[in-house]
């Protein structure tokens, strides 16, 4: 299977950004042509540690393309569904994440998505913006990335309370480390890469909305 990363570029204080800032950061990402589209966009109970490409909502939304409207919830990794030493009470990334959620809009046009955050429940609950993967033709992405990977999602996250991240953790190891609170986040995955993500070309777009103080990290496993 092979190890997969998953990066984040978060403020250093655990802030919401207005709906609107959030909205342009989408935006900018796409414009930008660092992600590809259609996005996704997800309101709910979301788990910000989740394995974006195994069992999270977002790699739900990613890969089953359902209907709007739809409600999704995270499942055990099949490899783990009958294994009672799996440590279900560890924390993610460690242990399992529990979401729950729905797709409340998708689309091709990356300007579609500020209409839609304006409806969305923004600050009561968790909003997340999926993005089904990196645009390799950006220079800064092909660069980073070691190979066309289409498996290679990025996801705004924006919740409604604060949750925590480890700033380096082994996600198959114990629990441990050093922690970071986020609110607002941006998290993108990868397998194969020249460098430790994240990115440089995305964490350059990111500190435009963030601020120039920023925080990153990774899971790996």
């Amino acid at each position: 299977m092979g190890t997969w990363t998953d990066a984040f570029i978060a403020p250093a204080e655990p802030t919401l950004l207005p709906a609107e800032s959030f909205g342009r950061l989408v935006v900018d990402l796409a414009r930008e042509r660092l992600v590809r589209t259609p996005w996704s966009l997800l309101a709910g109970r979301l788990c910000v540690n989740a394995s974006l490409n195994w069992t999270s909502v977002s790699g739900k939304a990613r890969y089953g393309r359902p209907a709007v409207g739809t409600s999704l919830s995270t499942e055990r990794h099949p490899l783990w569904q009958d294994d009672d030493l799996w440590r279900d009470d560890d924390p993610p990334p460690w242990g399992d994440s529990h979401e729950e959620a729905r797709l409340l809009a998708t689309g091709e046009r990356i300007l579609d998505v500020l209409p839609a955050l304006r409806a969305a429940p923004y600050a009561q609950e968790d909003i997340a913006v999926v993005f089904p993967c990196l645009d390799f033709r950006h220079r800064g992405i092909a660069d980073f990335l070691i190979g066309e990977d289409h498996r290679t999602m990025l996801v705004c996250f924006a919740l409604a309370r604060p949750q925590i991240r480890p700033l380096a953790a082994d996600d198959t190891a114990e629990p441990g480390g050093e922690v970071h609170p986020v609110r607002t986040c941006v998290v993108h995955t990868y397998k194969l890469a020249r460098r430790y993500g994240p990115a440089s070309a995305i964490t350059a777009v990111a500190a435009r909305h963030l601020g120039p103080d920023l925080v990153t990290g990774r899971t790996w496993g």
